[in-house]
């Protein structure tokens, strides 16, 4: 076949490609969700809003936060990593009980809202200034989880702060199976004590709570009377929270950074294999470009492998005598 035959044929294999992208493109707007197993997730978060939780003892972008503006920044993180067809949903804890805000939705096809609402949640919603993680939060947590969405894991975010304090011998309240309990206690806050910003009833601050403003933990059997509590002041009881975690069937963890919520809810333990709408209308658009950018490249780039063995034999002539110290023919 003669030089120019094969450059005509050529010429109409690259203008074919043209109808071909058109095609691809048209499938790319017209084709249909395709329904594909999927590992998914279903959580329903609860945030713990005392006023402990105000404490700005965590740093988000180089810049002190407080326990619940860092939880919420993971949280935002984690959404963004959850796979579509997970449902997420958020409660709010004080006091003895949960609340719940916002029955899980699915992640993808609600994300703004999802964003929006986590960023609508704090102090402003408390309505008491006690709370009972053990004895109470957890359980209703549950108790919400198991009502509302079918069996949904929970991810309770605190920093294991009980006011008034409650001893450690004290019973966990009975009533619900631990064996039925799926989900994560999640502690946040800094290893310091540091004071507990005290605010009124429109989240305005007004000083800090002082150690006559609190009730005091009694003293440790065996300490004779000389180790003195300051509940005034807040750090992370991360011994406490893993110690609940273990009586009542959840996992422990702590969040270090804004990775680490999502680390724990895409754990693969919670997760359940569920049919689920996917859009895979990339795969002919991607196609399309392809064609185009086939179409419409240069000729000298598809002409390339056709004088590839003397290309390359011409830099090999040129470069080796820079390392050879010797001339070279070039054929």
């Amino acid at each position: 076949m003669s030089r120019v035959s094969r450059k005509r044929g050529f010429a109409r294999w690259r203008h074919a490609l043209t109808p071909l992208a058109l095609v691809a493109l048209i499938a790319a707007v017209a084709m249909p969700e395709v329904t594909l197993p999927r590992n998914t997730f279903h959580y329903i978060v609860t945030f713990d809003i005392t006023q402990s939780m105000d404490v700005e003892d965590m740093v988000l972008d180089g810049a002190p936060v407080s326990r619940l503006k860092f939880a919420q920044a993971a949280m935002r993180d984690a959404l963004g990593r959850l796979p579509c067809g997970s449902k997420v949903g958020w409660s709010v804890f004080t006091g003895q009980r949960v609340l719940l805000l916002m029955s899980p939705v699915e992640v993808c096809g609600n994300y703004d809202a999802l964003l929006v609402s986590l960023d609508g949640i704090d102090g402003r919603m408390r309505w008491t200034n006690w709370s009972r993680i053990a004895e109470g939060g957890v359980y209703s947590a549950v108790r919400v989880a198991q009502q509302v969405s079918g069996g949904a894991a929970i991810a309770f975010v605190t920093d294991g702060q009980e006011a008034p304090p409650v001893s450690a011998s004290r019973p966990l309240m009975e009533g619900i199976n631990a064996a039925r309990i799926r989900g994560w206690l999640i502690g946040v806050g800094g290893d310091q004590p540091a004071a507990i910003p005290k605010t009124d009833a429109g989240g305005n601050r007004i000083g800090f709570w002082q150690a006559d403003d609190v009730i005091q933990a009694p003293p440790a059997p065996g300490s004779g009377g000389q180790a003195q509590a300051h509940e005034e002041l807040s750090e992370l009881r991360g011994e406490y929270l893993a110690s609940v975690a273990g009586q009542t069937g959840l996992d422990y963890r702590r969040l270090l950074n804004v990775t680490s919520f999502g680390d724990a809810l895409l754990d693969a333990r919670f997760a359940r294999r569920e049919p689920v709408p996917t859009d895979l209308r990339w795969c002919p658009a991607l196609l399309a470009l392809l064609l185009l950018v086939a179409r419409f490249m240069p000729d000298a780039v598809f002409a390339w492998p056709r004088g590839w063995p003397k290309r390359i034999r011409t830099i090999v002539s040129l470069v080796a005598p820079a390392f050879n110290g010797r001339p070279t023919r070039v054929d």
